[in-house]
Protein backbone atom coordinates (compact mmCIF):
# COMPACT_ATOMS: atom_id res chain seq x y z
CA UNK A 1 0.00 0.00 0.00
CA UNK A 2 1.18 3.14 -0.73
CA UNK A 3 0.85 6.05 1.63
CA UNK A 4 0.04 9.49 0.67
CA UNK A 5 -1.86 11.12 3.33
CA UNK A 6 -1.06 10.66 7.18
CA UNK A 7 -3.68 11.84 9.67
CA UNK A 8 -1.98 12.43 13.30
CA UNK A 9 -4.17 12.21 16.00
CA UNK A 10 -3.09 15.01 19.20
CA UNK A 11 -1.18 18.44 18.00
CA UNK A 12 1.00 18.28 21.71
CA UNK A 13 4.78 18.06 21.31
CA UNK A 14 5.29 14.81 19.66
CA UNK A 15 2.05 15.28 16.93
CA UNK A 16 3.21 19.05 16.22
CA UNK A 17 6.77 17.35 15.63
CA UNK A 18 5.60 14.36 13.57
CA UNK A 19 2.88 16.88 11.46
CA UNK A 20 6.37 19.03 10.75
CA UNK A 21 8.77 15.88 9.15
CA UNK A 22 6.09 14.23 7.42
CA UNK A 23 5.07 17.30 5.83
CA UNK A 24 8.50 18.12 4.83
CA UNK A 25 8.31 15.07 3.39
CA UNK A 26 5.44 15.93 1.09
CA UNK A 27 2.84 13.62 2.38
CA UNK A 28 -0.34 15.18 3.30
CA UNK A 29 -1.28 15.66 7.47
CA UNK A 30 -4.57 15.59 8.89
CA UNK A 31 -3.35 16.50 12.44
CA UNK A 32 -6.75 16.84 15.11
CA UNK A 33 -6.98 17.52 18.47
CA UNK A 34 -9.45 17.92 20.78
CA UNK A 35 -9.38 21.72 21.18
CA UNK A 36 -9.16 24.63 18.28
CA UNK A 37 -6.75 26.09 20.84
CA UNK A 38 -4.58 23.30 20.58
CA UNK A 39 -4.44 22.93 16.89
CA UNK A 40 -3.54 27.29 16.50
CA UNK A 41 -0.44 26.45 19.20
CA UNK A 42 0.64 23.40 16.75
CA UNK A 43 0.45 25.71 13.76
CA UNK A 44 2.44 28.48 15.33
CA UNK A 45 5.03 25.76 17.15
CA UNK A 46 5.82 24.24 13.65
CA UNK A 47 5.95 27.60 11.84
CA UNK A 48 8.10 28.82 14.39
CA UNK A 49 10.30 25.48 14.00
CA UNK A 50 10.25 26.28 10.09
CA UNK A 51 11.61 29.44 10.60
CA UNK A 52 14.72 28.58 12.97
CA UNK A 53 15.45 26.36 9.42
CA UNK A 54 15.30 29.17 7.71
CA UNK A 55 17.97 31.27 9.62
CA UNK A 56 20.18 27.87 9.53
CA UNK A 57 19.88 28.22 5.60
CA UNK A 58 18.16 24.82 5.43
CA UNK A 59 14.31 25.83 4.49
CA UNK A 60 13.10 28.64 2.35
CA UNK A 61 10.14 30.69 2.60
CA UNK A 62 8.79 29.19 -0.26
CA UNK A 63 9.04 25.39 1.43
CA UNK A 64 7.86 26.74 4.37
CA UNK A 65 4.76 27.63 2.98
CA UNK A 66 4.48 24.49 0.89
CA UNK A 67 4.93 22.54 4.16
CA UNK A 68 2.27 24.59 5.90
CA UNK A 69 -0.25 24.18 3.36
CA UNK A 70 -0.21 20.34 3.47
CA UNK A 71 -1.11 20.40 7.13
CA UNK A 72 -4.90 20.57 7.76
CA UNK A 73 -5.93 20.98 11.11
CA UNK A 74 -9.05 19.75 12.25
CA UNK A 75 -10.99 18.62 15.61
CA UNK A 76 -12.70 16.30 13.94
CA UNK A 77 -11.23 12.91 14.21
CA UNK A 78 -13.65 11.29 11.71
CA UNK A 79 -11.18 13.17 8.99
CA UNK A 80 -8.51 10.44 9.40
CA UNK A 81 -10.97 8.26 7.18
CA UNK A 82 -8.91 10.03 4.13
CA UNK A 83 -5.68 8.74 5.58
CA UNK A 84 -3.76 5.38 4.26
CA UNK A 85 -1.57 5.86 7.78
CA UNK A 86 -3.03 6.93 11.51
CA UNK A 87 0.02 8.11 14.10
CA UNK A 88 -1.67 8.47 17.22
CA UNK A 89 -0.67 10.92 20.14
CA UNK A 90 -2.47 11.07 22.80
CA UNK A 91 -1.38 11.30 26.22
CA UNK A 92 0.44 7.99 27.60
CA UNK A 93 -2.92 6.80 29.37
CA UNK A 94 -3.70 3.01 27.94
CA UNK A 95 -7.54 3.65 28.68
CA UNK A 96 -7.56 6.76 26.39
CA UNK A 97 -5.30 5.17 23.71
CA UNK A 98 -7.77 2.24 23.56
CA UNK A 99 -10.62 4.30 23.62
CA UNK A 100 -9.13 6.19 20.07
CA UNK A 101 -8.38 3.37 18.10
CA UNK A 102 -11.59 1.88 18.55
CA UNK A 103 -12.93 4.91 17.26
CA UNK A 104 -10.36 4.86 14.29
CA UNK A 105 -11.14 1.09 14.00
CA UNK A 106 -14.64 2.57 13.08
CA UNK A 107 -14.09 5.30 10.08
CA UNK A 108 -10.85 4.68 8.78
CA UNK A 109 -11.11 1.54 5.61
CA UNK A 110 -9.57 -1.74 6.63
CA UNK A 111 -6.44 -1.30 4.82
CA UNK A 112 -5.58 2.01 6.84
CA UNK A 113 -2.89 1.18 9.34
CA UNK A 114 -2.75 2.59 12.89
CA UNK A 115 0.22 3.02 14.44
CA UNK A 116 0.77 4.50 18.17
CA UNK A 117 3.59 6.88 19.39
CA UNK A 118 3.43 5.16 22.54
CA UNK A 119 6.79 4.88 24.62
CA UNK A 120 6.06 2.56 26.79
CA UNK A 121 2.28 0.78 26.28
CA UNK A 122 2.35 -2.46 24.90
CA UNK A 123 1.08 -2.71 21.13
CA UNK A 124 -0.75 -5.85 21.66
CA UNK A 125 -2.77 -4.08 24.63
CA UNK A 126 -4.27 -0.98 22.27
CA UNK A 127 -4.15 -3.54 19.21
CA UNK A 128 -6.60 -5.72 21.31
CA UNK A 129 -9.62 -3.39 20.88
CA UNK A 130 -9.45 -3.29 17.25
CA UNK A 131 -10.60 -5.71 14.44
CA UNK A 132 -7.55 -4.77 11.91
CA UNK A 133 -4.83 -6.08 14.60
CA UNK A 134 -2.79 -7.71 11.89
CA UNK A 135 -2.58 -3.29 11.13
CA UNK A 136 -1.69 -2.30 14.25
CA UNK A 137 2.09 -1.36 14.71
CA UNK A 138 4.31 1.39 17.03
CA UNK A 139 5.92 3.79 15.58
CA UNK A 140 8.16 5.91 18.17
CA UNK A 141 9.48 9.06 17.71
CA UNK A 142 12.20 10.80 19.87
CA UNK A 143 11.27 14.24 21.01
CA UNK A 144 13.05 16.63 19.50
CA UNK A 145 11.50 15.24 16.47
CA UNK A 146 12.83 16.98 13.76
CA UNK A 147 15.87 16.12 14.84
CA UNK A 148 16.29 12.98 16.23
CA UNK A 149 16.94 10.60 13.57
CA UNK A 150 15.95 7.09 14.49
CA UNK A 151 12.18 5.79 15.07
CA UNK A 152 11.10 1.95 17.04
CA UNK A 153 8.92 0.18 14.76
CA UNK A 154 7.01 -1.77 17.33
CA UNK A 155 5.92 -5.24 16.29
CA UNK A 156 3.39 -6.68 18.27
CA UNK A 157 2.03 -10.54 18.64
CA UNK A 158 -0.63 -9.24 15.48
CA UNK A 159 1.39 -7.55 12.55
CA UNK A 160 1.54 -8.71 9.70
CA UNK A 161 4.56 -8.62 7.67
CA UNK A 162 2.70 -6.12 5.04
CA UNK A 163 2.16 -3.48 7.81
CA UNK A 164 6.12 -3.94 8.98
CA UNK A 165 7.20 -3.32 5.13
CA UNK A 166 5.17 -0.72 4.33
CA UNK A 167 5.79 1.23 8.43
CA UNK A 168 9.71 0.94 7.54
CA UNK A 169 9.20 2.19 3.97
CA UNK A 170 7.55 4.91 5.22
CA UNK A 171 10.09 6.18 8.07
CA UNK A 172 12.75 5.89 5.60
CA UNK A 173 10.67 8.42 3.32
CA UNK A 174 10.42 11.11 5.74
CA UNK A 175 14.03 10.85 6.51
CA UNK A 176 14.20 8.73 9.59
CA UNK A 177 15.98 5.36 10.18
CA UNK A 178 13.91 2.34 11.69
CA UNK A 179 14.63 0.65 14.27
CA UNK A 180 12.47 -2.76 15.02
CA UNK A 181 11.28 -3.51 18.45
CA UNK A 182 9.69 -6.46 20.00
CA UNK A 183 6.54 -5.95 21.76
CA UNK A 184 7.78 -5.74 25.76
CA UNK A 185 6.66 -2.38 27.73
CA UNK A 186 9.49 -0.04 27.47
CA UNK A 187 10.53 -1.63 24.00
CA UNK A 188 14.04 -0.79 23.61
CA UNK A 189 14.40 3.08 23.75
CA UNK A 190 12.80 3.53 26.84
CA UNK A 191 14.02 0.57 28.68
CA UNK A 192 17.23 1.65 28.31
CA UNK A 193 16.98 5.31 28.66
CA UNK A 194 14.43 5.11 31.47
CA UNK A 195 16.80 2.82 33.66
CA UNK A 196 19.75 5.17 32.87
CA UNK A 197 17.35 8.39 34.40
CA UNK A 198 16.15 6.83 37.03
CA UNK A 199 19.87 5.59 37.96
CA UNK A 200 21.19 8.76 37.49
CA UNK A 201 18.19 10.06 40.09
CA UNK A 202 19.70 7.83 42.46
CA UNK A 203 22.66 9.62 42.28
CA UNK A 204 21.53 12.56 43.29
CA UNK A 205 20.18 11.06 46.02
CA UNK A 206 23.12 9.48 47.34
CA UNK A 207 24.54 13.41 47.41
CA UNK A 208 25.93 13.97 43.58
CA UNK A 209 25.55 17.67 41.85
CA UNK A 210 22.84 17.00 39.01
CA UNK A 211 25.34 19.02 36.88
CA UNK A 212 28.30 16.95 37.89
CA UNK A 213 26.32 13.81 37.08
CA UNK A 214 25.10 15.01 33.81
CA UNK A 215 28.86 16.36 32.83
CA UNK A 216 30.75 12.99 34.10
CA UNK A 217 28.04 11.13 31.41
CA UNK A 218 28.86 13.92 28.70
CA UNK A 219 32.73 13.54 28.93
CA UNK A 220 33.50 10.34 30.13
CA UNK A 221 30.98 8.36 28.15
CA UNK A 222 30.72 11.14 25.30
CA UNK A 223 26.72 11.33 25.48
CA UNK A 224 25.52 14.45 23.65
CA UNK A 225 23.43 15.52 26.63
CA UNK A 226 23.43 14.12 30.10
CA UNK A 227 20.76 11.66 31.40
CA UNK A 228 19.33 14.57 34.36
CA UNK A 229 18.97 16.82 31.06
CA UNK A 230 17.03 14.51 29.06
CA UNK A 231 14.71 13.73 31.70
CA UNK A 232 14.24 17.68 32.23
CA UNK A 233 13.18 17.50 28.01
CA UNK A 234 11.26 14.31 28.66
CA UNK A 235 9.43 15.51 31.53
CA UNK A 236 10.01 13.36 34.55
CA UNK A 237 5.95 12.58 34.44
CA UNK A 238 7.05 10.92 31.34
CA UNK A 239 9.90 8.93 32.56
CA UNK A 240 7.94 8.32 35.62
CA UNK A 241 5.11 6.25 33.64
CA UNK A 242 7.36 4.78 31.66
CA UNK A 243 9.14 3.11 34.51
CA UNK A 244 5.82 2.66 36.62
CA UNK A 245 4.55 1.04 33.25
CA UNK A 246 7.98 -1.70 32.98
CA UNK A 247 7.63 -2.30 37.13
CA UNK A 248 4.74 -4.15 36.45
CA UNK A 249 6.15 -6.53 33.45
CA UNK A 250 9.51 -6.67 34.86
CA UNK A 251 9.54 -6.42 38.40
CA UNK A 252 11.38 -4.27 41.10
CA UNK A 253 13.99 -3.45 39.22
CA UNK A 254 12.38 -0.96 37.23
CA UNK A 255 11.15 0.43 39.92
CA UNK A 256 11.25 4.58 40.06
CA UNK A 257 13.23 6.00 42.76
CA UNK A 258 11.36 8.32 45.44
CA UNK A 259 13.22 11.14 43.64
CA UNK A 260 11.49 11.48 40.71
CA UNK A 261 8.49 10.13 42.80
CA UNK A 262 8.64 13.51 44.22
CA UNK A 263 9.48 15.87 41.12
CA UNK A 264 6.24 14.76 39.44
CA UNK A 265 4.08 14.76 42.85
CA UNK A 266 5.95 18.36 43.13
CA UNK A 267 5.45 19.42 39.41
CA UNK A 268 8.79 19.94 39.01
CA UNK A 269 8.76 18.21 35.46
CA UNK A 270 11.70 20.18 33.87
CA UNK A 271 11.54 22.27 30.55
CA UNK A 272 7.31 22.28 30.39
CA UNK A 273 6.99 23.63 33.94
CA UNK A 274 10.20 25.71 33.72
CA UNK A 275 11.73 23.73 36.41
CA UNK A 276 13.17 19.71 36.96
CA UNK A 277 16.89 19.18 38.08
CA UNK A 278 17.55 22.03 36.41
CA UNK A 279 15.93 25.85 36.68
CA UNK A 280 14.60 26.74 32.66
CA UNK A 281 12.61 30.01 34.00
CA UNK A 282 12.96 32.36 31.57
CA UNK A 283 14.92 35.47 32.48
CA UNK A 284 14.09 38.43 32.56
Amino acid sequence: MEVKTVAVIGAGTMGNGIAQVVAAAKFNVIMTDIKEEFLVKAMSTISGSLDRLIKKGTCTEEEKKAILARIKPTTDMKEAKNSQLVIECAPEILDLKMSIFKELDAVCPPETILASNTSALPISSIAGTVKRKDKVIGLHFMNPVPVIKGVEVIVSTFTSPDTIETSKNFVKAIGKEPCEAKDYAGFIVSRLVDVLINEAAQCVMDGNKPEEVDKAMRLCCNFPIGPLELCDLAGADIVTHGLDTMEKEFGERLKAVPLLKNQVRSGLLGRKTNKGFYDYTPKK
